[in-house]
């Protein structure tokens, strides 16, 4: 492998070696002067391009001498060309104007933050996107930014994974695509797995940290991650994308668009597949989507229709694998098989497999199954200068079931009688059967409508956003026998159901003020009131009766001061609160579960260079009422969670973008941080020293660490560009260690771990192919063993106590090929 890497640079650098001339510049606004991020920037002839930089620049290394047609275009703008004559060194200014047509911006602005935000946000582009997009769930495509660390069932990044940012799970993080709530309104999860590769349709993605500007959907309590899908192009396109990788990973993406028609209509498509058998073993994942939009553009007005989906069907592997079988502890092994019913096949496996990372499972259709389907119409119009008003409807239904063998499962636990047994000897008492072997399906079948809408008013020193949404759920829960060894069942024997209701309203306004020629003031009041309600006969057979309402005041503030035209400081105040999930109300000890209060303050400083861009800020995160994760699981392997008081998170988050030559470049993030709860109470189930009683024990930890929230997280990329068509990305992780539950026990923890991943890439561009990209991904190249996610679950037994913890082990050393085309 050193040879080869030897060999390539060395083919790169002698290749580079016929360097004549640079063609460099900078794009800006004609109407206001300001600098034009990501604009695409292409020399025609030699068939290159580039993207201007966070100041507007751009450079061509390696242009030989004679006329060269400069080309640039940014939505939004009329694109421009010019014609250069290269005798030596050029540098040029690029004046874009305004395009009149209506652009896709619109649909995400109220929901974004800009550049005078004071607020912590990080931006990804489609190409930063691409880049990395080899299959994998949306999460692991941002594990490089601040603050990030992810997860996967399977070890892999694909099927089922998670994402948490500044210590916070899925469920408190506010996710929408173009605007619209994403997150699971029941559980507020986040499951991307259900979007496969949206990714390949996305235009970008913003990451605002803390509570943000988050107004549709769930209070952000530690980030939002708002995706907008494509936008409109203004060429026809195709694109075909194929990858394949270790563990018999394989994705297949077709992507095409028509470009703008008769100056007015956009359409664009894909399909994708991706398979994977996952590392953990039998942890397979086969999913299938799709987009399509269709899309209407003039002047002052847009109509947008966007389709999207998928299919997923993945082996169970979310219950992750004991410490004992990783430590090789027979005796313990032993224990966890009895304590989760494993039968003896499933025992013997977990005991003697050679398989990677022994998945207990044995049953073949052990999967879980579903499908979502999303449809939205965006409209958006000008009816002045100043004013854009922007609605949208939307309809997401979703369908889809998990299948489990069960190994002597008690009958009553269904709702069934005992299986009386004739006994031959007419002087016997008759046998009866109270367990049996089962298989069982759980279904969901819900459906998520609403709309959104917002107005925004721009002039002089004023921008002004007033908008809400009202959103409903409905969802039935229900489970089915399709087969029982014993018992008189009939296939899809019904033996619970219940429906949950939610319906969530809200209605925000925001206000940028430029108070003075370099500050800006910045205003954001939100009103929301949530109803839920839960009725029917849950899993266990228990009467489920919730009720809940709950009316929010969120309100923020802030202040942006460019201390430069290049240096700016911010700093915001904001308040989020937050209802408690359909999970805390059917798993929570005690009384109801509390909703909870989050009081934010970010304050940072942003600046850039020619060759460098630097952002450091501060931040507190104050809550009241957290739900904070105990380390233990459901029976569907969601974490389960209790209030816990006071507590807080606190840390400074550095990050650094370095152009240390035309070649090199240099993206690192770091992030110190402090996550306390001041009194976490612990309770555990007693029964006694024989097993003969059952009583609830509570312990107490003061000034305690925050379940999953590591003090250290670092992310690096460095860039090796010696020409313009070859990349090479040494793309570095660290995360340090992380408890499982809130006690800070050291048997609890998730140890540290520094995985570095190698990706090379190189673009062709024929005369046949607008572009035909090569890239090669070694993923963790020092074959680090680690685990990036667990849980842990104990008892007693008098003075004893009983403890096993489960771990979620990631792939080691593993490869990813992939050619894309575009046409």
């Amino acid at each position: 492998m050193l040879k080869f890497l030897f060999g390539w640079a060395t083919l790169l650098l002698s290749i580079s070696a016929h360097a004549q001339f640079k063609v460099s510049g900078v794009v800006k606004d004609a109407q206001t002067g300001e600098s034009l991020v990501n604009a695409t920037v292409g020399l025609s002839e030699i068939r290159v391009f580039d993207v201007s930089d966070a100041e507007g620049h751009f450079v061509f290394e390696n242009v030989g001498q004679g006329r060269v047609t400069l080309s640039v275009s940014y939505l939004g703008y009329q694109s421009q060309e010019q014609v250069l004559d290269v005798n030596a060194d050029l540098r040029t200014e690029i004046l874009l104007q305004p395009s009149a047509i209506m652009t896709d911006e619109v649909v995400v602005r109220a929901t974004r933050a800009t550049g005078k935000t004071p607020t912590t946000f990080t931006n990804i582009t489609r190409d930063k996107i691409a880049d990395q997009n080899f299959g994998q769930d949306v999460p692991f495509l941002l594990n490089w930014t601040p603050s990030v660390v992810t997860t996967s069932d399977a070890g892999t990044g694909i099927g089922y994974t998670g994402i948490r940012i500044r210590g916070s799970d899925p469920t408190r993080i506010n996710v929408t695509i173009n605007g619209i709530p994403y997150n699971d309104s029941e559980s507020s999860g986040t499951f991307w797995v259900d979007i496969p590769d949206i990714a390949s349709s996305a235009e970008s993605i913003q990451i605002q940290r803390g509570v943000g500007t988050s107004t549709n959907g769930a209070g952000a309590f530690g980030a939002t991650i708002n995706l907008q899908t494509n936008m409109r192009r203004e060429e026809p396109y195709v694109e075909i994308n194929n990858a394949f990788g270790s563990f018999k990973t394989r994705k297949h993406t077709f992507n095409f668009g028509t470009g703008l028609l008769n100056d007015h209509f956009v359409v664009d498509g894909r399909l994708s597949k991706i398979v994977s058998d996952g590392y953990i073993d039998r942890a397979f994942s086969d999913l299938q989507s799709y987009y399509f939009s269709a899309g209407y553009y003039a002047d002052k007005t847009m109509l947008k229709a966007v389709l999207f989906g998928g299919k997923e069907r993945t082996y169970q592997s979310w219950y992750g694998v004991p410490q004992s079988r990783l430590n090789s502890d027979t005796e313990a092994m032993l224990v966890t098989a009895m304590n989760e019913g494993w039968n003896e096949v499933q025992t013997n496996n977990l005991l003697q497999s050679n398989s990677r990372t022994f998945n207990p499972y044995m049953y073949e259709n052990q999967v879980d199954d579903y499908q979502q389907d999303h449809y939205q119409l965006h409209f958006s119009h000008q009816p002045g200068d100043a004013f854009t008003i922007n609605a949208a409807l939307h309809y997401t239904p979703g369908k889809g079931y998990y299948e489990e063998f069960r190994f002597d499962d008690e009958l009553a636990d269904y709702g069934l009688p005992g299986v009386v047994v004739d006994d031959d000897d007419q002087t016997a008492d008759n046998d009866t059967i109270a367990s049996t072997d089962l298989i069982r399906r759980r279904w969901l079948d819900n459906d998520f409508y609403g709309f959104t809408w917002s107005m925004n008013y721009d002039r002089d020193k004023s921008n002004v956003i007033v908008g809400g949404a009202w959103n409903r759920y409905e969802g039935d829960h229900f489970g089915e026998i399709i087969w029982a060894q014993a018992g008189n069942v009939g296939y899809e024997h019904p033996y619970y159901f219940n429906q949950g209701d939610k319906r969530d309203f809200n209605a925000y306004a925001k206000v940028n003020y430029q108070f003075a020629d370099r500050l800006n003031v910045f205003g954001d009041l939100q009103f929301r009131r949530i109803d839920y309600s839960v009725n029917g006969t849950d899993n266990d057979l228990n009467q489920v009766n919730v009720a809940a309402q709950f009316n929010f005041f969120n309100p923020k503030a802030g202040l942006t001061f460019s201390v430069s035209d290049n240096n700016q400081l911010y700093a915001s105040w904001a308040v989020a609160n937050r209802e408690p999930v359909r999970d805390d109300f059917l798993d929570f000890e005690g009384s109801d579960p509390q909703h909870e209060t989050l009081n934010n303050l970010e304050i940072g400083y942003r600046g850039t260079g020619s060759n460098f861009a630097f952002h450091a800020n501060y931040y507190l995160m104050k809550y009241t009422n957290q739900l904070v994760l105990t380390g233990e699981v459901n029976d569907v392997g969601a974490f389960v969670r209790t209030n816990a008081g006071k507590s807080y998170r606190t840390g400074i988050e550095l990050q650094t973008m370095l152009k240390v030559s035309e070649s090199l470049s240099w993206d690192a993030n770091l992030t110190l941080s402090r996550n306390r709860i001041e009194a976490y109470h612990e309770i555990l189930e007693d029964y006694g020293a024989d097993f003969s009683g059952f009583n609830l024990v509570e312990n107490v930890y003061n000034d305690t660490e925050i379940a999953f929230s590591p003090s250290i997280i670092a992310g690096s990329s460095l860039s090796w560009r010696p020409f313009g068509n070859a990349e090479l990305n040494l793309l570095t992780k660290y995360v340090g260690k992380q408890y499982m539950d809130n006690t800070s026990n050291e048997a609890r923890a998730i140890n540290a771990y520094l995985v570095n991943d190698l990706r090379l890439s190189y673009v062709w561009r024929p005369d046949f192919l607008k572009e035909v990209n090569f890239s090669f991904l070694i993923n963790n190249i020092f074959d680090e063993a680690y685990e990036s996610n667990g849980y842990t679950y104990g008892y007693l037994a008098g003075p004893v106590e009983y403890r096993e913890n489960f771990y979620y082990p990631q792939a080691g050393r593993n490869y990813m090929g992939m050619i894309s085309m575009k046409f």
